[in-house]
């Protein structure tokens, strides 16, 4: 049953499954000769050492390397939803889609970072060096302006295809609002477009409590974002079909 369903998948969302699990298994296998992707090709903060703007892009073909469930589950919605958006947008539209919605996520995690970053290592260098807090935050603008290297900015890393996913989840509820679908443990049927709003929802509650704080919740919502404003382009231009609700 698989096989067939496999078959018959369009290619675009067949080779997107394949890359991604092809580099997953590289990201366990390479490390042994070295060679560390995660950290080569993961999307690293834009003022850290080991920011490279490819990253902007090959970070969203990673997943992360101790938790199989984090590619299990972007892998699963890219099968159950990519099929039929790829069908109905084209292979060539639906490509351009997943990268643009995987690239809105990673400047939106990149303004986020800006915003943010200060306030993530303050703290911690102002225990090592036995300042205040503020005089923290000023050796680091100073350290910045300075063009210093901090290493610890390469702590800021985020990997995996979550843009991308959660831009085709957005364009799946636009396009098709009103089917049904099933979530798991729910037996009740959930519209797409109530779907879309809840996940959307959840994800800025998460972003903004600081719930699950590991998880990249404002890059989930900026390939949102980008997908919105895509489609929204598209619609306009009367190249989607399907309503938007």
């Amino acid at each position: 049953m698989f096989g067939s369903l496999f078959r018959n998948m369009p290619s675009i969302t067949k080779n997107l499954i394949i890359i991604n699990i092809l580099v997953w298994f590289a990201q366990l296998t390479l490390p042994k000769i070295g060679i560390n992707l995660t950290e080569l090709l993961g999307l690293h903060f834009w003022l850290a050492s080991d920011f490279n703007p490819a990253q902007l892009i090959t970070y969203m073909f990673l997943h992360s390397d101790n938790d199989f469930t984090h590619l299990f589950f972007n892998m699963f919605s890219l099968l159950m939803f990519g099929p039929l958006l790829e069908r109905t947008l084209g292979s060539k539209r639906f490509l351009f889609y997943f990268l643009s919605c995987g690239l809105g996520a990673a400047l939106v995690q990149e303004v986020v970072w800006q915003f943010t970053w200060k306030d993530i290592f303050a703290p911690f260098f102002a225990n090592q060096a036995g300042c205040t807090m503020a005089e923290s935050y000023q050796a680091l603008e100073i350290a910045i302006a300075q063009g210093k290297d901090i290493p610890a900015l390469n702590a800021l890393l985020t990997v995996g295809a979550s843009g991308g996913i959660f831009g085709i989840l957005l364009a799946f509820g636009m396009l098709f609002p009103n089917l049904p679908l099933y979530l798991m443990f729910i037996p009740i049927p959930i519209k797409a477009k109530y779907m879309v709003i809840g996940y959307g929802a959840l994800e800025f509650f998460f972003g903004i409590s600081g719930t699950m704080s590991s998880v990249a919740h404002f890059a989930h919502l900026g390939g949102m974002l980008f997908g919105f404003l895509l489609l929204l382009y598209w619609k306009k231009k009367g190249n989607t079909s399907g309503g938007i609700f």
